[in-house]
């Protein structure tokens, strides 16, 4: 995303540009909640937190150098729910730590650190071993955040078997590089690539390469499209709010290059929802937490019936 995809509420101001129980649900026997790590291989674990019981299991992809728990903060909401504690009161929910994320200044990823920077492919191995070594069974619905959008889209698309549904919260899409003109992807490259305030010294802080990510997720929509499965696009109603000192070019391109990419998001497939929160800035999970989980609730239900 354009806006600090994680660090805290300082950084955020800076306009740091860092992109119920119901009727006929299927149930398991209860599983318990799971804080901790899990090994991948290679001498490297992630750090998860679980919790609720049924299926299918929704797994939250934050956005950019956010831990996991953004799902589940209330620090920075003004709202009493969390996305994690109301999802798992219908169905198996999980969050986790990408290396390099952080919670403010303070909570760094609690997962192995990895040298960056990274693509959104090398995420979606380190997504696709960790739901095996946990072990994740069944189907999965995936929820993405802005870059956690774009790794939950290329996560799909190599693995669509294993998806039966997916609900994107003010995702990246590959789109706005050719939404924007070269000389502003390039600065939002740069600003993305950049450290946080009061992060200088956490050398490990996430860096994605979003000119491999793209291509990327190009490669496998030209490969395989994304089959059919319930789909629901959150966008945000307002504006970033970044700081006038960008200058008003850059952000109205930025603003017009994002508004291009929720379309494109909502034209993947053809029974799509597209919902806009109009309350809400970026971080939709934090100003209107009740549409996110109203949307994964959605799409869970769907995928339910599609199982019967």
């Amino acid at each position: 995303m354009p806006g600090v995809d994680g660090g805290t509420k300082r950084a955020l101001a800076a306009g740091l540009l860092i992109a119920f129980g119901a009727a006929g649900v299927p149930t398991a026997a209860a599983a318990p909640p799971f804080a901790g790590d899990v090994a991948i291989g290679g001498g490297r674990s992630l750090y998860m937190e679980c919790r609720g019981s049924g299926r299918p299991t929704v797994m939250l992809e934050a956005g950019l150098r956010s831990r996991g728990d953004y799902w589940s903060t209330r620090a920075w909401s003004s709202q009493t729910m969390t996305v994690l504690g109301s999802v798992s009161r219908f169905t198996r929910v999980c969050e986790y730590d990408r290396p390099g994320t952080t919670m403010g200044t303070e909570n760094l990823s609690r997962s192995t650190p990895v040298p960056m920077p990274r693509t959104a492919r090398d995420a979606v191995a380190d997504l696709h071993a960790l739901i095996r070594a946990a072990p994740i069974r069944g189907p999965i619905v995936l929820v993405g955040h802005s870059t956690g959008g774009l790794i939950v889209r290329l996560y799909a698309s190599h693995y669509p078997r294993r998806i039966a549904g997916m609900v994107e919260v003010d995702a990246l899409a590959e789109g706005i590089q050719r939404a924007m003109t070269r000389e502003d992807f390039a600065r939002y490259y740069e600003l993305n690539a950049g450290t946080l305030p009061g992060l200088e010294t956490y050398t490990d802080l996430e860096i994605i390469d979003f000119h491999a990510s793209f291509r990327q997720m190009r490669r496998a929509k030209r490969r395989a499209p994304l089959r059919e499965i319930p789909l629901v696009v959150i966008s945000r109603g307002k504006p970033f709010g970044l700081p006038p000192e960008l200058g008003a070019g850059f952000i109205a391109d930025t603003e017009r290059a994002w508004r291009r990419g929720q379309r494109m998001l909502a034209a993947l497939l053809p029974d799509a929802r597209h919902w806009t929160a109009r309350r809400s800035g970026h971080y939709v999970m934090f100003d209107q937490p009740r549409m996110v989980i109203r949307a994964i609730r959605r799409v869970v239900d769907e995928a339910r019936r599609a199982e019967r």
